[in-house]
């Protein structure tokens, strides 16, 4: 019986506890009203330092920023970078092993936006060769970095196929 009568007393405490927690708050934390924005067009006038304030040491108020906007004024945009923006790759700086690595990609279908892309590809494929990595690490990255570059098309080749693709061909001509 002594349990039965602490569980009902137990249940009504909590129930009492519950709503009086409920009606102590007046949920003033949240705003009761949206606020408007004016735009001014009057500039405001800083206040003339007193004679007073001068010869006592203090010192004269910071005039108040103007700020005048009007509401015709639309936010400025950026305007879209066309996708040829970039400097223009400098073949001539181009070593010959970097041609070959890029003449085989060709050979195979791979064509990039920028010669960049492809070297930095195979790069990462030499280093992470040497550093012991494993076939998959290098191919999920291989396949994202593939993926990423503007030029490539899935609708002409999977990503998986064209990560394959530099994988390869940077084992065969690029880390040699």
């Amino acid at each position: 019986m002594h349990r039965t009568r602490g569980k009902v007393l137990g249940v009504a405490v909590a129930i009492a506890a519950t709503g009086l927690l409920a009606a102590c708050g007046g949920n003033d934390s949240t705003a009761s009203s949206t606020p408007t924005l004016s735009h001014t067009t009057t500039a405001t006038q800083a206040p003339a330092a007193s004679s007073s304030a001068n010869e006592t040491g203090g010192q004269a108020p910071a005039p108040e920023s103007t700020q005048q906007t009007s509401p015709e004024a639309e936010p400025e945009r950026p305007q879209p970078v066309p996708t040829d923006a970039g400097p223009p790759a400098d073949e001539s700086n181009l070593t010959d092993k970097d041609k070959k690595f890029l003449d085989a990609l060709k050979t195979q279908g791979i064509s990039t936006s920028s010669p960049d892309i492809a070297l930095s590809i195979g790069s990462y494929v030499c280093q992470g060769v040497a550093a012991g990595a494993s076939e998959q690490d290098l191919t999920t990255f291989v396949n994202a970095m593939a993926g990423s570059d503007p030029s490539f098309d899935p609708a002409k080749m999977p990503v998986e196929k064209a990560g394959k693709i530099y994988l390869d061909t940077a084992k065969q001509t690029y880390c040699q």
